[in-house]
């Protein structure tokens, strides 16, 4: 009998994904950023800015947004093999896949079961990456190709063809549960509208009264129509019939739709569309030209406004992401971007009224992006979308960096708890470790975090004796039970609402520690050992899925000697 195979993408290391650490964000409020007043009551201040490795934020993230993103948009390196200043972009296409497919994976697990995913890509990875997409994502939610016209002019000195655009990719969490917005109607797009004959049913415009159908198809649509001027009667084409038969007809000549023109002795019918009836939105569409979605030269003139001695390669424009925001999210809706670039997700999400959360690694996290939503918070940015939405400025964001590592390597190679770890900071991360909520009460020390209403953690690098544990299950009481995390212990099994674990040992086969940089860069990535080709790597250090945090209320330091140095 012969092995079932099914069809897929596979590349070198496909296998391999290492264990990444949950770490916990920790806020740095002076790079934290607030409208000094509010200035409307839609104002949002609960965004995030992450700085660091935005696969180990994405895996930070998963505890508490797992299910609630609407909408993600990423842009990542394309890998070109150019030498970008800002991504280090030549990645091998095996390496490339595997980071990708470790990042679609917790996208996947983020969005909301109405939410949908987002990628711009050139077409040297674009059509690998569909189907990479397609195995994670599921070939049935794939949603479209969006050609994005990027450029204008046309590059005389290209090899080959010159490139005008790039592919959007669009997959939703669950195609049967996703429904785009419509896009309005441009001013362009509404000059075909007027109400030349004042009907009281308001703006109108014509279109017309036959069909693609053939006399022979559909001889019943073969008829004559009689001329409200000259009486005769007026027939459609042998080629072209009429659309509407002869009862439905007489229905639009009583309800005043039939329209003659201008010229009523030669014209012929045509059918009034009212705008109220079908509405200022239109059906997106897959090919989006820079009139009404920008390109790259709108980009970077977006980025002078705000930073001047520097401009990205291929940043987007704000009436891309703006188009892209319309039809997939609604006002408070949470956005999404993990290479966030220029920032140009956050600014136009924010000037939307949208929710978001953007990470990225790159010192342009300070250079350009801070700069820039500072920029839109005070209302100082007029460009992009910022007329289109009317855009005063407001609301804010808090500026979180990812945790070190919890455990490091001591001199001798043991695994011990990283001394930067404070007792706020090792209880929050080992909840987050142990598949707790972190939420410190303020009258029990014992309790540091929950799992349901009756089960509790407790973290201490204290030596718990037999008195202690004693004291410890007599205050749980009978009805809760808790997971208390020490250096070491003496006594088990004696306190039936104790499950009482050594740390670091519980944690300590848990994932990859000390690892701080997943990036889609080459010097990240290790080297090809000698039996391999050249320009290949192992990739068993390669996937990723790490860890998450939010900063939340301080634990109580005086809670049983929470972090005693000698101890660890």
């Amino acid at each position: 009998m012969t092995k079932k195979t099914k069809l897929e993408l596979t590349w070198i290391g496909k296998e391999n994904r290492p264990k990444l650490e949950s770490r916990i964000l920790l806020e740095d409020t002076a790079k934290s950023y607030h409208v000094k007043h509010r200035v409307t009551d839609d104002d949002i201040f609960d965004n995030q800015l992450i700085f660091g490795d935005n696969l180990l934020a994405l895996k930070a993230l998963e505890a508490e947004f797992a299910g609630k993103v609407k909408c993600v948009f990423i842009d990542p390196p394309y890998n070109t093999g150019s030498a970008f200043t800002h991504y280090d972009d030549g990645v091998e296409h095996s390496i490339w896949l595997s980071l990708m497919r470790d990042r679609l994976e917790i996208i996947r697990q983020l969005l909301s079961e109405d939410g949908s995913l987002w990628i711009t890509i050139d077409d040297n990875e674009a059509h690998y990456l569909k189907v990479l997409c397609d195995e994670v994502f599921g070939r049935p939610n794939f949603v479209a190709n969006v050609v994005w016209q990027k450029k204008y002019s046309k590059q005389n000195d290209a090899k080959w063809l010159s490139v005008s655009h790039d592919h959007v990719l669009l997959y939703a969490k669950r195609k049967d549960n996703w429904k785009p917005n419509a896009i309005e109607r441009t001013e362009d797009q509404l000059k075909g509208y007027s109400n030349r004959d004042g009907d009281p049913r308001g703006l109108w415009q014509s279109v017309v009264y036959t069909c693609a159908k053939t006399r022979a198809e559909r001889p019943n649509l073969f008829y004559g129509i009689k001329h409200p001027k000259t009486g005769e009667l007026v027939f459609p084409s042998e080629s072209r019939v009429w659309g509407y038969d002869e009862k439905r007809h007489a229905e639009h000549v009583q309800e005043g739709l039939v329209w003659w023109g201008g010229n009523q002795e030669k014209d012929k019918p045509r059918l009034k569309s009212f705008l109220k009836k079908v509405g200022t939105g239109l059906v997106p569409d897959t090919l989006w030209l820079r009139e009404d979605s920008g390109d790259n030269q709108d980009a970077k003139r977006e980025m002078l406004a705000f930073n001047d001695q520097d401009v990205f390669t291929t940043p987007k424009p704000e009436r891309l992401l703006g188009k892209l925001l319309q039809i997939a999210t609604n006002p408070g809706d949470l956005v999404l971007d993990s290479f966030a670039g220029s920032g140009t997700t956050g600014a136009v999400a924010h000037k939307m009224g949208r929710r978001w959360i953007m990470v990225e690694l790159g010192e342009h996290c300070h250079t350009h992006i801070i700069p820039r939503l500072q920029k839109v918070i005070d209302g100082e940015d007029k460009g992009g979308i910022s007329d289109a939405v009317n855009w005063q400025g407001g609301g804010g964001f808090r500026y979180y960096k990812l945790a070190p590592s919890l455990l490091r390597q001591d001199a001798y190679g043991q695994w011990i708890i990283n001394k930067e770890f404070n007792a706020e900071m090792l209880a929050q991360a080992l909840c987050k470790l142990e598949g707790f909520t972190y939420a410190p009460s303020d009258a029990h020390y014992w309790m540091h975090g929950h799992s349901t209403e009756r089960d509790f953690i407790y973290v201490t690098t204290a030596n718990l004796n037999h008195e202690q544990l004693q004291q410890l299950s007599d205050e749980v009481g009978a009805e809760r039970s808790l997971l208390v995390l020490c250096t070491a212990f003496r006594g088990w099994g004696e306190h039936p609402n104790l499950t009482v674990k050594k740390i670091p040992k519980q944690v300590l086969s848990r994932c990859e520690w000390g690892h701080d940089d997943y990036s889609l860069r080459v010097e990240n990535l290790p080297k090809a050992p000698p039996s391999l080709p050249a320009g290949f790597a192992p990739l068993a250090s390669l996937s990723p899925q790490a860890g998450e945090g939010r900063k939340s209320r301080p634990a109580n330091v005086a809670q049983g000697g929470l972090f005693e140095e000698g101890e660890v």
